[in-house]
């Protein structure tokens, strides 16, 4: 039988061997903490990159330890020896889904959801559709059928996908003085479904002293692919988005998706053999934010008005834990007077269990972080679920409906944007579906 791994970008042997199997990474580890399996904790998984090294093959059992991992990097933070984990599990997924035969079923479904996520123009088609299905009450009823577990997890995602049609233009001026030309990153699932989010971007921008541009011909960042083992693709897509913001113009690159500002501040390291494009690459990740990061980097010029209530924030994975990024975000919620902004009181760095698109793929497992997850959010006993990706946003809500609560969820941003608006408390709290629209559409 041939070997694990193949001579093409194997998991670094010294990266693996700064791993000293000390276990500071266990608690942290959210497949760990719901099994207890050694092999489904971060160590356990780099024991059997190492086998992978040496020769073994990639049996089915060593496939589903790493399929498990949701690639969280919550591990990362934990380590005191700073292996970096994500760069190992993502290289021994690219290996793995070009030598591990999958069943065909398993292949066509994966494949199904790689010609569709990372398109927003295909996934804008579906919105209509998915507007219907609800207005017939197909979904809720569906959810009531013993389907699969798969089937009901994309159900009841779309029970609560936002459907917002906002626009955004391809060029903002900034109120006032500019002070920065700032590029915006629309993402593709934002820009299908969550497009509002990216409408309170620009005008926060806007009111703070920014230009933005958001080029309409931008695609997907790559973040999907990249995390899913589809390297070559989440290269493809990595090198048109540089091209597209090369020509934009501009000093920043704005993200306000935690899982696209992780992959884009990693360009550089992914495309360092590329002779075109390693040193474009690693220019174009210096130049990346994420929006609350850059907020607080030139501070506000917008007058935030009062929104007395109270929100909980959650932190996305790839945000806190792959970039660090965790006081701003509370930072920009601080800023605005009257705004009591609380914690989730339990396993507040346990992974949600939507992790890209993990809880497509192991619905089991993701459920049951989702539970745990919306459990300790509806314990802060905060008016509005705030924070910074939309995986989690749908995560943390479908589990919470399922348990037959309705709760209001919101990006960082919409809360800044009602802020400077002085929309009022009743904006951001009217739940449609477990969702919010904020007034005002558009830009």
């Amino acid at each position: 039988m041939q070997p694990a791994f193949d001579a093409h970008d194997p998991p670094s042997l010294q990266l693996i061997d700064e791993c000293v199997h000390c276990g500071f990474c266990l608690s942290s580890c959210p497949t760990y903490l719901l099994w207890g399996e050694e092999m489904d904790s971060p160590r356990g998984r780099i024991y059997l990159m190492r086998e992978g090294l040496q020769g073994e093959p990639l049996s089915a059992a060593m496939v589903s330890h790493y399929d498990r991992c949701l690639g969280c990097v919550a591990c990362e933070p934990a380590c005191p020896s700073g292996v970096q984990y994500g760069k190992l599990i993502e290289a021994t997924r690219q290996q793995v889904e070009r030598r591990y035969p999958r069943s065909i079923p398993e292949r066509m479904y994966r494949d199904l959801l790689y010609e569709l996520l990372p398109y927003p123009a295909r996934l804008s088609a579906l919105r209509p559709l998915l507007a219907l299905a609800r207005r017939l009450g197909l979904l809720s009823r569906a959810t009531r059928l013993p389907l699969p577990e798969r089937l009901q997890t994309v159900t009841r995602l779309g029970e609560v996908m936002p459907l917002s049609t906002a626009q955004v233009p391809e060029w903002t001026p900034a109120a006032g003085d500019e002070r920065l030309r700032v590029g915006l990153l629309l993402g593709c699932i934002q820009r299908a479904f969550f497009s509002e989010v990216n409408a309170a971007t620009t005008r926060v921008l806007s009111a703070d002293g920014c230009g933005v541009a958001a080029p309409g011909a931008q695609g997907c960042c790559g973040a999907l692919s990249e995390h899913g083992g589809r390297r070559d693709e989440a290269l493809r897509l990595a090198r048109r988005l540089i091209d597209t913001f090369e020509t934009a113009d501009v000093d920043v690159i704005a993200v306000n998706v935690a899982g696209c500002g992780s992959m884009m501040k990693e360009y550089g390291y992914l495309l360092r053999d590329d002779p075109m494009y390693a040193e474009r690459a690693r220019r174009f990740s210096e130049r990346v934010r994420d929006v609350s990061e850059l907020l607080q980097e030139i501070g506000p010029r917008a007058d935030r008005h009062p929104l007395p209530m109270s929100v909980v924030y959650h932190d996305a994975c790839h945000l806190s834990n792959a970039q660090g990024i965790r006081a701003q975000p509370r930072a920009t919620l601080r800023q605005i007077p009257g705004l009591e902004v609380r914690e989730v009181p339990r396993e507040r760095d346990i992974c949600c269990g939507s992790a890209g698109i993990y809880n497509l793929l192991q619905p089991n497992a993701a459920g049951d972080l989702g539970d745990r997850k919306a459990a300790n959010v509806l314990d802060a006993k905060a008016d509005l679920l705030v924070t910074a990706n939309p995986g989690c946003h749908l995560q943390i809500v479908a589990a919470a409906q399922r348990h037959g609560v309705q709760l209001p969820a919101v990006h960082v941003m919409q809360v800044v944007d009602a802020s400077i608006r002085a929309l009022g408390v009743e904006t951001l709290t009217r739940a449609q579906q477990g969702t919010v629209q904020v007034a005002g559409d558009g830009v």
